[in-house]
Protein backbone atom coordinates (compact mmCIF):
# COMPACT_ATOMS: atom_id res chain seq x y z
CA UNK A 1 0.00 0.00 0.00
CA UNK A 2 1.19 3.33 -0.46
CA UNK A 3 2.29 5.42 2.11
CA UNK A 4 2.31 9.05 1.56
CA UNK A 5 2.88 11.64 3.95
CA UNK A 6 0.91 15.19 4.05
CA UNK A 7 1.34 16.22 7.61
CA UNK A 8 4.35 18.45 6.98
CA UNK A 9 2.44 21.15 9.19
CA UNK A 10 2.43 18.73 12.24
CA UNK A 11 6.25 17.91 11.62
CA UNK A 12 9.08 17.39 9.33
CA UNK A 13 10.77 14.33 8.76
CA UNK A 14 14.66 14.95 9.78
CA UNK A 15 16.50 15.47 7.11
CA UNK A 16 19.86 13.02 6.37
CA UNK A 17 21.84 15.99 6.35
CA UNK A 18 20.69 17.11 10.07
CA UNK A 19 20.97 13.97 11.54
CA UNK A 20 24.87 13.52 10.24
CA UNK A 21 26.00 16.94 11.80
CA UNK A 22 24.07 16.26 15.23
CA UNK A 23 25.61 12.57 15.46
CA UNK A 24 29.08 13.27 16.68
CA UNK A 25 27.57 15.47 19.69
CA UNK A 26 25.46 12.29 21.21
CA UNK A 27 28.83 10.47 21.59
CA UNK A 28 32.24 11.44 20.56
CA UNK A 29 31.74 15.31 21.09
CA UNK A 30 30.40 14.80 24.13
CA UNK A 31 30.88 17.50 26.30
CA UNK A 32 28.52 20.00 28.57
CA UNK A 33 28.94 23.92 26.78
CA UNK A 34 28.95 25.33 30.59
CA UNK A 35 32.25 22.85 31.51
CA UNK A 36 35.99 24.32 30.93
CA UNK A 37 37.82 21.66 29.73
CA UNK A 38 38.57 20.63 26.00
CA UNK A 39 35.45 18.70 25.71
CA UNK A 40 33.36 21.72 27.17
CA UNK A 41 35.05 24.37 25.12
CA UNK A 42 34.08 21.99 21.52
CA UNK A 43 30.51 21.89 22.74
CA UNK A 44 30.56 25.80 23.20
CA UNK A 45 32.27 26.62 19.89
CA UNK A 46 29.56 24.22 18.30
CA UNK A 47 26.82 25.73 20.13
CA UNK A 48 28.35 29.59 19.17
CA UNK A 49 28.87 28.71 15.70
CA UNK A 50 25.07 27.70 15.27
CA UNK A 51 23.88 30.60 17.19
CA UNK A 52 25.72 32.83 14.48
CA UNK A 53 24.33 30.56 11.54
CA UNK A 54 20.40 31.09 12.76
CA UNK A 55 21.22 34.58 13.86
CA UNK A 56 22.34 35.50 10.18
CA UNK A 57 19.77 33.88 8.37
CA UNK A 58 17.26 35.75 10.56
CA UNK A 59 19.00 39.00 10.49
CA UNK A 60 19.64 39.17 13.62
CA UNK A 61 22.65 39.54 16.13
CA UNK A 62 23.75 36.16 17.88
CA UNK A 63 23.56 37.38 21.51
CA UNK A 64 19.55 37.74 20.46
CA UNK A 65 18.61 34.19 19.70
CA UNK A 66 17.81 32.07 23.04
CA UNK A 67 17.50 28.46 22.69
CA UNK A 68 14.58 26.81 24.35
CA UNK A 69 12.79 23.62 24.00
CA UNK A 70 10.58 24.50 21.13
CA UNK A 71 7.81 26.61 20.37
CA UNK A 72 5.39 26.29 23.04
CA UNK A 73 8.48 26.85 25.69
CA UNK A 74 9.95 30.37 23.48
CA UNK A 75 5.62 31.35 23.40
CA UNK A 76 5.46 31.14 26.72
CA UNK A 77 8.90 32.84 27.66
CA UNK A 78 8.01 35.54 25.19
CA UNK A 79 4.69 36.51 26.96
CA UNK A 80 5.33 35.56 30.93
CA UNK A 81 8.68 37.44 30.36
CA UNK A 82 7.41 40.27 28.98
CA UNK A 83 4.54 40.42 31.38
CA UNK A 84 6.10 39.73 34.61
CA UNK A 85 8.83 42.51 33.44
CA UNK A 86 6.62 45.15 32.26
CA UNK A 87 4.56 47.01 35.29
CA UNK A 88 1.82 47.49 32.03
CA UNK A 89 -1.29 44.75 32.26
CA UNK A 90 -2.92 44.85 28.49
CA UNK A 91 -2.28 42.37 26.16
CA UNK A 92 -3.15 42.01 22.40
CA UNK A 93 -3.19 39.02 20.05
CA UNK A 94 -5.80 37.22 17.92
CA UNK A 95 -8.13 34.92 17.83
CA UNK A 96 -6.54 32.62 15.59
CA UNK A 97 -3.25 31.91 17.76
CA UNK A 98 -1.98 28.47 18.32
CA UNK A 99 -3.43 26.78 21.11
CA UNK A 100 -0.57 27.01 23.31
CA UNK A 101 -0.58 31.15 22.93
CA UNK A 102 -4.49 30.84 23.57
CA UNK A 103 -4.13 28.91 26.65
CA UNK A 104 -1.20 31.07 27.62
CA UNK A 105 -3.58 34.19 27.87
CA UNK A 106 -6.46 33.11 29.68
CA UNK A 107 -4.26 31.80 32.41
CA UNK A 108 -2.37 35.47 32.41
CA UNK A 109 -6.16 36.57 32.74
CA UNK A 110 -6.12 34.54 36.21
CA UNK A 111 -3.09 36.43 37.00
CA UNK A 112 -4.56 40.05 36.62
CA UNK A 113 -3.58 40.62 32.72
CA UNK A 114 -6.33 41.89 30.57
CA UNK A 115 -6.57 40.43 26.75
CA UNK A 116 -7.78 41.78 23.71
CA UNK A 117 -8.49 39.20 21.24
CA UNK A 118 -8.66 40.91 17.76
CA UNK A 119 -10.77 39.35 15.02
CA UNK A 120 -9.86 38.16 11.44
CA UNK A 121 -11.68 38.26 8.12
CA UNK A 122 -13.41 35.33 6.21
CA UNK A 123 -9.44 34.24 5.02
CA UNK A 124 -7.82 34.63 8.52
CA UNK A 125 -6.45 37.82 8.23
CA UNK A 126 -5.95 40.07 10.75
CA UNK A 127 -6.62 44.12 9.94
CA UNK A 128 -3.34 46.50 11.30
CA UNK A 129 -5.93 49.15 11.74
CA UNK A 130 -7.64 47.08 14.31
CA UNK A 131 -4.07 46.40 16.28
CA UNK A 132 -3.38 50.23 15.86
CA UNK A 133 -7.21 50.90 17.47
CA UNK A 134 -6.56 48.12 20.10
CA UNK A 135 -3.51 49.22 21.77
CA UNK A 136 -3.62 51.38 24.96
CA UNK A 137 -1.86 53.01 26.97
CA UNK A 138 -0.91 49.77 29.60
CA UNK A 139 -0.61 47.65 26.82
CA UNK A 140 2.75 45.74 27.79
CA UNK A 141 2.90 43.50 24.16
CA UNK A 142 0.91 42.74 21.12
CA UNK A 143 1.53 39.18 19.44
CA UNK A 144 0.30 38.23 15.77
CA UNK A 145 1.37 34.92 14.38
CA UNK A 146 3.86 34.93 11.13
CA UNK A 147 1.43 32.64 9.25
CA UNK A 148 -1.38 30.86 10.75
CA UNK A 149 -0.69 26.70 11.67
CA UNK A 150 -3.98 25.70 10.27
CA UNK A 151 -4.83 27.39 7.10
CA UNK A 152 -1.80 28.78 5.99
CA UNK A 153 -2.80 32.84 6.13
CA UNK A 154 0.05 34.86 6.04
CA UNK A 155 -0.43 37.86 7.83
CA UNK A 156 1.19 41.15 7.46
CA UNK A 157 3.23 41.68 10.79
CA UNK A 158 5.90 44.17 9.06
CA UNK A 159 2.29 46.42 8.98
CA UNK A 160 1.31 45.60 12.03
CA UNK A 161 5.42 45.90 13.41
CA UNK A 162 5.40 49.03 12.39
CA UNK A 163 2.18 50.21 14.30
CA UNK A 164 3.44 48.47 17.14
CA UNK A 165 6.88 50.34 16.87
CA UNK A 166 5.33 53.91 16.43
CA UNK A 167 3.07 53.33 19.37
CA UNK A 168 5.77 51.95 21.97
CA UNK A 169 4.74 48.58 22.19
CA UNK A 170 6.46 45.71 22.03
CA UNK A 171 5.41 43.27 19.12
CA UNK A 172 6.26 39.42 19.08
CA UNK A 173 5.30 37.18 16.06
CA UNK A 174 5.08 33.27 16.46
CA UNK A 175 6.82 32.03 12.89
CA UNK A 176 6.81 28.50 14.22
CA UNK A 177 5.01 27.76 11.00
CA UNK A 178 7.12 30.06 8.75
CA UNK A 179 10.43 30.24 9.67
CA UNK A 180 12.25 28.29 7.47
CA UNK A 181 8.87 28.38 3.99
CA UNK A 182 8.94 31.74 3.84
CA UNK A 183 11.04 35.24 4.15
CA UNK A 184 10.41 37.19 7.11
CA UNK A 185 11.29 40.52 7.66
CA UNK A 186 12.13 41.33 11.43
CA UNK A 187 12.77 44.46 10.88
CA UNK A 188 9.96 46.07 13.48
CA UNK A 189 10.08 42.29 14.96
CA UNK A 190 10.87 42.60 19.02
CA UNK A 191 9.89 38.82 19.79
CA UNK A 192 10.01 36.02 17.51
CA UNK A 193 9.08 32.14 18.02
CA UNK A 194 10.76 29.28 15.73
CA UNK A 195 11.01 25.72 16.20
CA UNK A 196 13.55 23.21 14.39
CA UNK A 197 11.47 20.18 13.87
CA UNK A 198 9.30 22.35 10.94
CA UNK A 199 12.09 22.68 8.93
CA UNK A 200 13.51 18.82 9.08
CA UNK A 201 15.25 19.57 12.22
CA UNK A 202 15.21 17.66 15.39
CA UNK A 203 12.09 17.63 17.91
CA UNK A 204 12.88 19.56 21.28
CA UNK A 205 14.74 22.36 20.41
CA UNK A 206 13.42 25.95 19.42
CA UNK A 207 14.25 30.05 19.95
CA UNK A 208 13.08 32.86 21.00
CA UNK A 209 14.45 35.75 18.74
CA UNK A 210 14.71 38.75 21.48
CA UNK A 211 15.54 42.53 20.15
CA UNK A 212 18.55 44.08 21.96
CA UNK A 213 17.68 46.13 24.47
CA UNK A 214 14.29 44.13 25.50
CA UNK A 215 13.91 43.44 28.91
CA UNK A 216 12.12 39.40 30.08
CA UNK A 217 11.78 38.14 33.17
CA UNK A 218 13.70 34.87 32.89
CA UNK A 219 10.85 31.74 32.65
CA UNK A 220 13.15 28.76 33.60
CA UNK A 221 16.31 30.10 36.43
CA UNK A 222 19.18 27.87 36.83
CA UNK A 223 22.65 27.88 36.07
CA UNK A 224 23.25 30.95 34.00
CA UNK A 225 22.68 29.30 30.60
CA UNK A 226 21.63 31.21 27.04
CA UNK A 227 22.86 34.65 28.91
CA UNK A 228 21.15 34.11 32.07
CA UNK A 229 17.74 34.09 30.38
CA UNK A 230 16.77 30.71 30.19
CA UNK A 231 18.51 28.18 32.61
CA UNK A 232 19.29 24.17 32.00
CA UNK A 233 21.95 22.73 30.35
CA UNK A 234 22.01 23.30 26.68
CA UNK A 235 21.06 20.49 24.24
CA UNK A 236 23.92 20.75 22.01
CA UNK A 237 23.01 17.75 19.62
CA UNK A 238 19.81 19.69 19.04
CA UNK A 239 21.28 23.46 18.29
CA UNK A 240 23.71 21.82 16.26
CA UNK A 241 21.06 20.25 14.48
CA UNK A 242 18.37 23.12 13.81
CA UNK A 243 21.45 24.97 12.69
CA UNK A 244 22.13 22.89 10.21
CA UNK A 245 18.59 22.53 9.21
CA UNK A 246 18.51 26.42 8.92
CA UNK A 247 21.47 26.29 6.37
CA UNK A 248 20.05 23.73 4.11
CA UNK A 249 16.44 26.34 4.24
CA UNK A 250 18.65 29.10 3.38
CA UNK A 251 20.31 27.42 -0.01
CA UNK A 252 16.86 26.22 -0.75
CA UNK A 253 13.79 27.43 0.08
CA UNK A 254 13.05 29.64 -2.58
CA UNK A 255 13.32 26.80 -4.90
CA UNK A 256 11.42 24.40 -2.85
CA UNK A 257 8.45 27.57 -2.37
CA UNK A 258 7.72 27.16 -5.80
CA UNK A 259 7.71 23.57 -6.19
CA UNK A 260 5.77 23.11 -3.35
CA UNK A 261 2.99 26.21 -4.49
CA UNK A 262 2.99 24.47 -7.80
CA UNK A 263 1.96 20.99 -6.58
CA UNK A 264 -0.61 23.24 -3.29
CA UNK A 265 -2.28 24.58 -6.27
CA UNK A 266 -2.87 21.40 -8.13
CA UNK A 267 -4.11 20.07 -4.69
CA UNK A 268 -6.52 22.75 -4.54
CA UNK A 269 -7.93 23.13 -8.04
CA UNK A 270 -8.21 19.37 -7.98
CA UNK A 271 -10.20 19.48 -4.88
CA UNK A 272 -12.72 22.24 -5.20
CA UNK A 273 -13.90 20.03 -7.54
CA UNK A 274 -16.08 18.24 -5.36
CA UNK A 275 -19.28 19.74 -4.70
CA UNK A 276 -19.72 21.46 -1.42
CA UNK A 277 -16.20 21.76 -1.02
CA UNK A 278 -14.50 25.45 -0.15
CA UNK A 279 -10.86 26.33 0.54
CA UNK A 280 -9.78 28.04 4.01
CA UNK A 281 -7.18 30.52 4.31
CA UNK A 282 -6.10 33.30 1.60
CA UNK A 283 -6.01 32.05 -1.69
CA UNK A 284 -3.17 33.91 -2.27
CA UNK A 285 -1.24 34.95 0.52
CA UNK A 286 -0.80 31.35 2.14
CA UNK A 287 2.35 29.25 3.25
CA UNK A 288 3.76 27.11 -0.16
CA UNK A 289 2.89 24.05 1.02
CA UNK A 290 -0.59 24.39 2.92
CA UNK A 291 -4.17 23.44 1.37
CA UNK A 292 -7.23 23.63 4.20
CA UNK A 293 -10.84 22.65 3.19
CA UNK A 294 -13.76 22.11 4.49
CA UNK A 295 -16.75 19.46 3.43
CA UNK A 296 -20.44 19.74 4.03
CA UNK A 297 -22.01 16.44 5.40
CA UNK A 298 -18.86 14.91 6.88
CA UNK A 299 -17.05 14.92 9.63
CA UNK A 300 -13.30 15.34 9.75
CA UNK A 301 -11.75 12.47 11.79
CA UNK A 302 -13.67 9.60 9.62
CA UNK A 303 -11.91 11.63 6.54
CA UNK A 304 -8.70 11.29 8.04
CA UNK A 305 -9.27 7.38 8.97
CA UNK A 306 -10.35 6.45 5.66
CA UNK A 307 -7.48 8.53 3.97
CA UNK A 308 -5.29 6.69 6.88
CA UNK A 309 -6.70 3.39 4.98
CA UNK A 310 -5.46 4.42 2.10
CA UNK A 311 -1.96 5.21 3.05
CA UNK A 312 -2.47 8.91 3.18
CA UNK A 313 -1.36 10.84 6.44
CA UNK A 314 -3.10 14.30 6.62
CA UNK A 315 -4.94 16.25 9.96
CA UNK A 316 -8.23 17.67 10.37
CA UNK A 317 -6.96 20.60 12.46
CA UNK A 318 -3.31 21.46 14.34
CA UNK A 319 -1.75 18.47 15.48
CA UNK A 320 -1.47 20.07 18.88
CA UNK A 321 -5.03 19.80 19.65
CA UNK A 322 -6.64 16.92 16.47
CA UNK A 323 -7.36 14.75 19.73
CA UNK A 324 -9.91 17.92 20.68
CA UNK A 325 -13.87 16.96 19.99
CA UNK A 326 -13.85 20.88 19.97
CA UNK A 327 -14.30 22.54 16.63
CA UNK A 328 -10.72 24.48 15.33
CA UNK A 329 -10.91 28.32 17.00
CA UNK A 330 -9.74 29.24 13.84
CA UNK A 331 -12.46 27.66 11.62
CA UNK A 332 -14.68 29.36 14.05
CA UNK A 333 -12.70 32.48 13.44
CA UNK A 334 -13.08 32.79 9.75
CA UNK A 335 -16.73 32.37 10.00
CA UNK A 336 -17.40 28.61 9.92
CA UNK A 337 -20.54 27.10 11.71
CA UNK A 338 -19.82 24.44 14.49
CA UNK A 339 -20.74 21.48 12.09
CA UNK A 340 -18.55 23.08 9.12
CA UNK A 341 -15.50 23.24 11.12
CA UNK A 342 -16.32 19.36 12.22
CA UNK A 343 -15.63 18.45 8.05
CA UNK A 344 -12.41 19.81 7.94
CA UNK A 345 -8.88 18.47 6.10
CA UNK A 346 -5.40 20.14 6.27
CA UNK A 347 -3.05 18.55 3.50
CA UNK A 348 0.38 19.86 3.66
CA UNK A 349 3.22 18.98 1.49
CA UNK A 350 6.98 18.99 2.08
CA UNK A 351 10.26 18.39 0.62
CA UNK A 352 9.53 14.25 0.51
CA UNK A 353 6.19 15.33 -2.06
CA UNK A 354 5.79 14.45 -4.88
CA UNK A 355 3.38 15.14 -8.19
CA UNK A 356 2.02 11.97 -8.29
CA UNK A 357 1.24 12.02 -4.78
CA UNK A 358 -1.19 14.89 -5.08
CA UNK A 359 -2.45 12.92 -8.37
CA UNK A 360 -3.01 9.88 -5.79
CA UNK A 361 -4.85 12.10 -3.51
CA UNK A 362 -6.98 13.56 -5.92
CA UNK A 363 -7.92 10.35 -6.97
CA UNK A 364 -9.15 9.07 -3.87
CA UNK A 365 -10.68 11.89 -2.12
CA UNK A 366 -13.58 12.55 -4.20
CA UNK A 367 -14.99 9.07 -3.53
CA UNK A 368 -14.16 9.38 -0.07
CA UNK A 369 -16.07 11.94 0.46
CA UNK A 370 -18.89 10.34 -1.52
CA UNK A 371 -18.68 7.41 0.73
CA UNK A 372 -18.88 9.50 3.96
CA UNK A 373 -21.86 11.76 2.24
CA UNK A 374 -24.03 8.61 1.87
CA UNK A 375 -24.10 7.75 5.63
CA UNK A 376 -24.52 11.33 6.89
CA UNK A 377 -27.67 11.82 8.32
CA UNK A 378 -26.74 15.98 8.62
CA UNK A 379 -27.30 16.45 5.08
CA UNK A 380 -31.17 17.67 4.61
CA UNK A 381 -30.29 20.27 7.23
CA UNK A 382 -27.11 21.66 5.61
CA UNK A 383 -26.71 24.73 3.37
CA UNK A 384 -24.23 24.86 0.71
CA UNK A 385 -21.23 26.31 0.37
CA UNK A 386 -21.29 29.27 -1.90
CA UNK A 387 -19.22 28.51 -5.23
CA UNK A 388 -15.53 30.05 -4.63
CA UNK A 389 -12.62 30.64 -7.26
CA UNK A 390 -9.17 29.87 -6.66
CA UNK A 391 -6.35 32.40 -8.13
CA UNK A 392 -2.72 30.61 -8.57
CA UNK A 393 -0.54 32.25 -6.48
CA UNK A 394 2.80 32.30 -8.98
Amino acid sequence: MKKIYMDYAATSPMDKRVFAAMKPYFSKKLGNASSLHSFGQEAKKAMDSSRDMIAKFLGAEAKEIIFTSGGTESNNFAFKGIAFASKKKHIVTTKIEHSCIMNLCKWLETQGFDVTYLPVDSHGLVDPENVRKAIRKDTALVSVMAANNEIGTIEPINEIGKICRERGVLFHTDAVQAFGSIKIDIKNVDLLTASAHKLYGPKGVGLLYVRSGVKLTPLIHGGGQEFGLRGSTENVPGIVGFAKAVEIAKKEMIKEARRLSAMRNKLIKNTLKIENSCLNGHPKKRLPNNAHFAFKFIEGEALIMMLDEKGVSASTGSACSSKSLEPSHVLLAIGLKHEEAHGSLRLTLGRHSKNSDVKYVSKILPSIVKDLRKMSPFKENYDFFPTKGFEEDH
